[in-house]
């Protein structure tokens, strides 16, 4: 099983952090993991990426959105027949304060091809993840000119 956790603050309102996790068009411009992001957002739907899964190889990544609390959650995944892989992605955002939030990342991909999926790219799927959660900080921190 791969699993990578992330809980950061950020110094911006809650809708300015959410604003950025939803705004596919502009990944490119801060997230260096995921690189292109397209989805309704609706339960059910697909979420069409393009991932950075190695230092030299970015792949389409299609999965589908589980759960959508506008402001609040949004998780997605895949389910691989058989048990081979299954993955949950989550995003959650709770307020401290007008102008703080707290961010949370989660991802787990487990399934009996989990343990080669970790062996092939494993650590540069955790970087990703550290990557992504960096960017969403320091992008919404820039959208309020900080």
């Amino acid at each position: 099983m791969i699993t990578a956790n992330h809980t950061l603050t950020i110094n911006a309102p809650k809708d300015v952090v959410w604003d950025v996790i939803v705004d596919g068009d502009k990944y490119s411009e801060w997230n260096p993991f995921v690189l292109a992001c397209r989805s309704t957002f609706e339960v059910k739907s697909p979420i069409r990426m393009k991932v950075k899964v190695l230092p030299y190889l970015t792949v389409p990544q299609k999965e589908t959105i589980f759960e959508h609390i506008p402001g609040t959650k949004l998780s997605y995944g895949i389910t691989i027949p058989f048990g081979a892989l299954k993955s949950y992605r989550s995003h959650v955002l709770k307020s401290i304060s007008d102008d703080e939030t707290v961010y949370e990342s989660s991802f787990e991909l487990s399934g009996w091809l989990s343990p080669l999926v970790d062996a092939m790219m494993g650590s540069s799927l955790k970087k990703g993840f550290d990557g992504m959660s960096n960017g969403i900080l320091r992008r919404s921190l820039s959208l309020l000119g900080k």
